[in-house]
């Protein structure tokens, strides 16, 4: 059975990422602010994003707060999901 997003999110993030194995990253942690995602990182997790969950992340969506967290980026996937398209704006007020 498939892992949920979130654990899905979590293993690619420690897998890639080399600081985030450093430190007992929660899913509320900041990945951008904190250095463990910088912007070439961003497109690494958009390609996971499209080709692990079939979903189209377009450029309305790379906007930084969508990536700052596990729990941010997994709100994406969600709302790209749920909608199917990329027609929906998810940026949060966070």
């Amino acid at each position: 059975m498939k892992e949920n997003p979130t654990a899905q999110v979590r293993q690619f993030i420690l897998k890639q990422f080399p600081l985030a194995r450093k430190r007992q990253l929660q899913d509320s942690d900041a990945l951008l602010e904190s250095g463990i995602v910088d912007s070439l990182g961003v497109l690494q997790v958009v390609t996971f994003i499209e080709q692990a969950f079939s979903v189209k992340v377009s450029d309305d969506d790379l906007v930084p707060d969508n990536f700052q967290t596990i729990d941010r980026i997994t709100a994406l996937i969600a709302d790209r999901t749920k909608c199917g398209d990329s027609d929906g704006d998810i940026r949060s007020s966070r």
